[in-house]
């Protein structure tokens, strides 16, 4: 080893040293490629920071099939949904569903919602839940998609009879 740090490493390669060496320089100013659009498509109205606005998006629990919820076809979201008269799911809430909502609700309620029930000393945001639950108080939506793409929409009031 020398005094200018030119030395070997386990391996018997040269490292560190005074001398150029065989390594690229690397230029921080070089411009890098953009990964994204930033321009939004040409039939969507974006809403705030670019997203699309939904009018009921935030109270609604998706529920069902994911692949059913994804799936393309030529009618608009809104026309796949299924009237309240026509509705052939069991009008129950799964266990699924109720801690799906009751997580949901949590986070909410922990993020100052307002709360829909008496308090009475409660702190824990998931004891409030399960008391707006209990109470049938919870103001979200479960959406359950249909293996054909459609989908029903059901209140928490309706499920907990």
């Amino acid at each position: 080893m020398s005094d200018y740090g030119g030395a070997e490493d386990d391996f018997g390669n040269e490292v560190g040293g005074a001398g150029g060496g065989d390594e690229p320089y690397y230029d921080d100013e070089e411009p890098q490629e953009e990964y994204y659009s930033p321009e939004a498509p040409d039939d969507v109205e974006p809403g705030e920071n670019g997203a699309v606005a939904d009018e009921d998006a935030d109270n609604i629990i998706t529920s069902g099939d994911p692949s059913a919820a994804a799936k393309e076809s030529s009618k608009s979201h809104k026309d796949k949904r299924i009237p309240n008269e026509l509705r052939t799911t069991t009008p129950y809430m799964t266990k699924y569903e109720k801690a799906r909502i009751l997580g949901t609700r949590a986070l909410q309620i922990s993020m100052n919602a307002p709360v829909l029930v008496d308090l009475e000393g409660e702190t824990d945001p998931l004891q409030i839940a399960i008391k707006e639950l209990r109470e049938k108080k919870v103001p979200l939506i479960v959406r359950r998609y249909l293996p054909d793409g459609y989908y029903e929409d059901w209140t928490c009031e309706e499920l907990l009879q």
